[in-house]
């Protein structure tokens, strides 16, 4: 990964100034996603200072090297969550989608391994279950047709966007990137979290990410069915959810 500096401003974006936050939301973009995803996720969130990770490699930092590490990654974000201002007398919560769901899990045992715990961690588009059989990153093989037709296929990009030249040969260097680095990054049961889990799943998602949230956890843990697919939260943001999750203690 690039030795860029860690600031904040560099690896958050804030879109929504909020002068005397209740409580900070960190979001953790999917594979082959950016800090935009949640670019207005503060106007519906009152009192929350929301802030979107900005992977390297895309957008702001197309630059920079795309990141082959998942838990340097985590650490390097890391980094930067425990910089913020508020942190750590704010209540913090870590927001991932799918790849995301593993990039907040790793932050979260970095920043309580600084002496920090999150709030709560929200993993969304992941379900509680066991791991998965390890599976090569097809991206790697396939070609720009075929990582073309599995992001439309998977939902969250617009087909007309995706069909674009340049659209593709921007971001399919990230998208088989990320796919690598996910792909590549090898699950620990240890250490627990102590901060609650909430997993939010899409009640017609067979591509959900599958991970034992229950037993990577000692803070609670409960599972929200929502309707949709994959990315259910695009039509339907699941900001009641997240509003909850500093307020409801999660089951044991």
């Amino acid at each position: 990964m690039s030795e860029a500096t860690h600031h904040p401003s560099t690896w958050l974006q804030c879109a929504v100034a909020v002068a005397d936050p209740r409580w900070q939301l960190v979001c953790f973009p999917h594979a082959g996603g950016s800090a935009s995803f949640f670019r207005d996720w503060g106007h519906h969130l009152p009192g929350v200072r929301v802030h979107a990770v900005r992977y390297p490699g895309r957008a702001e930092r197309l630059a920079e090297p795309v990141p082959t590490d998942l838990r340097e990654l985590a650490r390097a974000t890391a980094d930067a969550v425990a910089a913020l201002p508020g942190v750590p007398d704010l209540p913090l919560v870590l927001f991932g989608h799918s790849m995301g769901a593993a990039v907040a899990l790793e932050t979260a045992r970095a920043l309580e391994a600084r002496g920090i715990t999150p709030a709560h961690l929200i993993a969304s588009g992941s379900r509680d279950a066991a791991y998965p059989p390890p599976e090569p990153a097809t991206e790697i093989d396939e070609d720009d047709a075929e990582v073309v037709t599995r992001l439309i296929t998977l939902g969250g990009t617009d087909p007309e966007l995706a069909a674009d030249p340049v659209f593709q040969e921007l971001v399919l260097p990230y998208i088989r990137g990320d796919s690598h680095m996910f792909h590549s990054y090898l699950p620990r049961p240890e250490p627990l979290l102590r901060c609650p889990v909430t997993t939010i799943v899409g009640d017609d998602d067979p591509d959900a990410d599958r991970r034992p949230w229950s037993e990577l956890t000692g803070g609670g843990f409960r599972e929200q069915r929502v309707p949709g697919d994959h990315f259910y939260l695009v039509p339907e943001p699941p900001y009641a959810l997240v509003l909850n999750s500093v307020a409801a203690p999660a089951e044991h």
